[in-house]
């Protein structure tokens, strides 16, 4: 179990938020009524969507690199 207020939390939170949004992003519903604002505070949603997209190599080794230390590791 790890904890927001963390730093492992915190890393664990930004990830999933960014692969949940790169995920929407590619349910055509769910993209036109989450993702369609690119400014304010739904934009993060936007931004985090495009980030997952663009970097999901990187992502997805970031993603399995804290599976393994949160699972070994912690």
């Amino acid at each position: 179990m790890t904890n927001v207020y963390s730093f492992d939390g915190i890393l664990v939170f930004g990830l999933l938020f960014i692969c949940t949004c790169a995920y929407l992003k590619k349910v055509p519903r769910l993209n036109s009524w989450l993702l369609s604002e690119k400014k304010g505070v739904w934009g993060v949603f936007y931004k985090a969507a495009v980030i997952g997209t663009r970097l999901h190599i990187a992502v997805a080794i970031s993603c399995l690199s804290m599976a393994f230390y949160m699972v070994f590791l912690k």
